[in-house]
């Protein structure tokens, strides 16, 4: 496991501040909560905009030609070093990061413990927002990092592909797609800032990556990049996530199990 590759703790982010290369961004939520305080010289990462405008669920992933011109309007250029981080919910951080990888940018990375971590470690934070100056991304983009619903059909026939839903057991007793299976972002994480430690992600995920490939789902497509980052993590690499997770596959009418009582927590 290389952990280094995908995460950063806030004190070598401390000696980085200030590098031309470097592009911060804050994927928090909700933008109010950037402009109340940031680490320093970062950037707003507005979900929204990397998202598909005409699509009909929420945050689904913005066609390839407009995700790429997002990236360039962002100022990230393929030689960019790019850290992300959320405040008190990493999930986002992890969404961001999948995004940016699913497009080819091949040096991303997520602050382990988010905001919290980079004032616990002496970071300074501003309040002032910011911009990069446009760039040039040229995207090689990896459509296997994403399933579409008539892939998840295909997998529940599939005894090698594994569907994972990620959300809370409450939720998933709630609701969940026939024939999946349950294990809790939560489990991957302490509260929800850090990431495990190596050995505990690994144990956890052990079972789960016995399959030939990994869906996981949420319900909304953003607590399930926790997941499927951290089966990366550990080397595992055929693992995608469901983007419209069960938003879109309960507007379709497709096969569900549960009391009905669920909830969306990673959008709130």
């Amino acid at each position: 496991m290389n952990r280094d590759n995908f995460l950063i703790e806030a004190d070598e982010l401390l000696k980085k501040v200030g590098n031309e290369n470097i592009r911060i961004f804050d994927a928090t939520i909700v933008d109010d909560m950037y402009l109340m305080g940031h680490i320093p010289g970062a950037v707003y990462f507005d979900h929204a905009r990397f998202s598909d405008p005409n699509g009909r669920y929420d945050l689904t992933i913005s066609p390839e030609d407009k995700l790429a011109e997002q990236i360039d309007n962002a100022g990230i250029s393929n030689d960019s070093e790019v850290i992300v981080y959320a405040c008190g919910m990493l999930p986002y951080a992890m969404r961001a990061w999948w995004v940016l990888k699913y497009a080819g940018h091949e040096n991303v990375r997520v602050l382990n413990g988010g905001l919290s971590a980079w004032k616990n470690a002496g970071g300074n934070i501003e309040q002032t927002a910011r911009q990069y100056e446009p760039s040039v991304f040229k995207g090689q983009f990896k459509p296997e990092m994403f399933a579409s619903k008539e892939e998840v059909l295909q997998a529940l026939e599939d005894d090698s592909v594994n569907v994972v839903n990620v959300m809370p057991p409450e939720s998933f007793e709630g609701k969940h797609i026939v024939g999946s299976t349950n294990l809790s972002c939560m489990d991957l994480m302490q509260g929800l800032d850090y990431l495990l430690p190596d050995e505990e992600l690994a144990a956890r995920l052990q079972e789960v990556s016995q399959y030939k490939r990994i869906i996981t789902y949420c319900g909304g497509g953003i607590a399930a990049t926790v997941n499927a980052m951290a089966h990366m993590m550990t080397g595992y690499e055929n693992v995608a996530v469901y983007d419209g997770s069960l938003y879109e596959w309960l507007a379709e009418g497709l096969p569900t199990k549960g009391t009905g009582k669920w909830e969306v927590w990673e959008k709130q």
